[in-house]
């Protein structure tokens, strides 16, 4: 993905983590980061799971709501994953819970 394209994703991405790879003749690097709302607000994190703590923290600090479509997956990662605010669970989430601890 060529400079223009990976910008337009970007630009075009509510919430995420990306992660950029370069290939140069002389050396290989990698660029983690978050975007919020189309704009890259953070770079250079050391690794991908930095990259989902720090966006969970900059949704919580700045009081941005999960995106709709994507809105139970948020809820899993930290209700059950990062076992953060349990005791609130929706019923989908609160369902697929019990099937995993089945």
């Amino acid at each position: 993905m060529d400079g223009d394209a990976f910008n337009a994703a970007i630009e075009n991405t509510t919430v995420g983590i990306y992660v950029l790879k370069e290939h140069e003749a002389s050396e290989e690097s990698e660029d983690i980061g978050v975007v919020l709302e189309g704009i890259r607000v953070l770079r250079d994190l050391d690794n991908i799971a930095l990259a989902v703590a720090m966006l969970f923290g900059l949704m919580y600090a700045l009081n941005i709501s999960y995106p709709a479509d994507l809105q139970y997956t948020f809820e899993v990662v930290q209700k059950i994953l990062m076992d953060m605010d349990v005791g609130k669970l929706s019923n989908k989430v609160l369902t697929l819970k019990n099937r995993l601890l089945e």
